[in-house]
């Protein structure tokens, strides 16, 4: 008899023991698949908000900057009435190698660097503005440039004007001197200007070629 009821009850611990880890894996699935579509609605959000950012930095660089204003002030004005490829730039450092697009804009931006100012054949102080994704996209590791790091700018003619970079520092949005202010020590300079995303700044680069 008693071995019966030792059966019996052994029987029914088994029972409940597969239907508590029927629940557990139950709960566990549950959990994985919340988890789950938790993680992909916060990457969605994220990648969003950040294609916002990028928007209205791209707003404000071409305002702050004030593009066409600058060049109607200077003599050496030189209009664009439509935009197009003007050369390239390669930066060993940090691997990066894109066209140059000669005009700026909220679009011309998305596609490659941009030309905001100066010009790549005279001793101006070229200016070149790009988008900053926080990855390997366009200008988003300029920061990590320092002293003599080259950059190489290649017109259309497939000369290559090779920059030596001399300064690394950041700016208010509203601040234009990196654009006019041009040392004695270089007969060409370029200046390369991208967002900081975390604090709103701007982070610049200046290159030089004695």
């Amino acid at each position: 008899m008693n071995q019966i009821l030792y059966v019996k009850n052994n029987k029914n611990n088994n029972s409940i023991n597969i239907k508590k880890k029927k629940f557990v894996f139950k709960t566990q699935f549950l959990f994985s698949v919340i988890l789950f579509f938790t993680i992909i609605l916060i990457y969605i959000f994220v990648k969003y908000n950040n294609e916002q950012s990028y928007d209205n930095y791209t707003s404000q660089i071409s305002n702050n900057y004030q593009v066409y204003r600058l060049y109607s002030n200077k003599s050496n004005k030189i209009e664009f009435t439509e935009a197009s490829v003007i050369g390239s730039i390669d930066i060993p450092k940090i691997d990066i190698s894109y066209p140059i697009i000669s005009n700026l804009n909220e679009k011309l931006l998305k596609i490659s660097p941009c030309r905001f100012y100066g010009d790549i054949s005279d001793k101006s102080n070229l200016c070149i503005a790009g988008h900053n994704y926080d990855n390997d996209k366009f200008f988003s590791k300029i920061h990590y440039l320092r002293m003599n790091d080259q950059i190489i700018i290649t017109d259309n003619n497939n000369k290559k004007y090779r920059y030596t970079v001399f300064n690394n520092y950041e700016v208010d949005t509203s601040d234009l001197s990196p654009i006019y202010k041009k040392t004695n020590v270089y007969t060409k300079e370029l200046t390369l200007v991208t967002c900081n995303n975390i604090n709103n700044k701007r982070i610049i680069i200046k290159a030089g070629i004695l």
